[in-house]
């Protein structure tokens, strides 16, 4: 954990971040969740804003709140798991000024206190790509590396992944260098395969160090069960 967290949070976590929106960051979150709390391991979820969410009984709720909820087995209410929602699908501050609102940047933060004392370890997700904007000074970056968990990339399994690795690891080097990057996951987000599919895990492997965690085929998270996700989580004190 960053040391200059100015807030009660949870000792250890995992911030699942992405490569870009659309590429199964909560389909990954979720089945880490899952390994997790079918070893008996006490999950917290957190999303600190969404967009995009959908007005159900007069409320705007998220639905990746909502995976993550019941993927973790908890009962805590969906507001502590994503305090902040907005329903145009469109970057958080622009769909909050639709609505003659601001995103609350300390409220992205002190949000995930509700998970301090709750839980083993809590699981962060991050909304779109690594600089897209959360709030009107903050990107998902921003707040991977005030919270300091170690982070899981996910990308898409398509053409344009192996870019889309490296931009991101680049960004993570230049925004959020104190932390730890547990490492990449390739999610095949679609039934059909593309060319790339097959070679893409090589040419990542071979342009740089960070650990491939796994290749997940589609609707299929098998690989992840068999990673100790509570002992990534606790490498927060070294770079991987």
């Amino acid at each position: 954990m960053s040391s200059s967290a100015p807030f009660d949070r949870p000792e250890y976590g995992l911030f699942v971040c992405g490569t870009d929106t659309e590429v199964g960051k909560t389909y990954i979150a979720t089945a880490i969740a899952r390994s997790l709390v079918a070893k008996g391991v006490s999950i917290g979820v957190y999303k600190p804003v969404a967009s995009g969410c959908l007005r159900q009984e007069g409320q705007l709720v998220a639905e990746d709140a909502k995976a993550l909820r019941e993927a973790s087995a908890c009962e805590d209410s969906l507001s502590s798991v994503c305090p902040q929602c907005f329903e145009a699908p469109l970057a958080p501050p622009v769909a909050a000024a639709k609505e003659g609102r601001d995103v609350d940047a300390v409220l992205l933060r002190s949000g995930l206190c509700y998970w301090s004392g709750r839980c083993d370890l809590v699981i962060v997700e991050g909304a779109g790509g690594l600089l897209s904007p959360l709030s009107d000074h903050d990107s998902t970056v921003t707040l991977a590396a005030e919270f300091g968990y170690p982070v899981v990339l996910v990308a898409a399994n398509r053409l344009g992944a192996i870019n889309h690795v490296l931009q991101s690891l680049c960004t993570l080097e230049k925004y959020a260098s104190d932390i730890p990057i547990a490492g990449i996951v390739l999610n095949q987000v679609t039934a059909r395969e593309n060319a790339s599919y097959r070679s893409n895990a090589e040419e990542i492997r071979n342009r740089s160090d960070v650990p491939l965690l796994g290749q997940v085929a589609w609707q299929s998270p098998a690989p992840l069960s068999d990673i100790d996700w509570q002992a990534v989580a606790m490498c927060g004190d070294r770079k991987a």
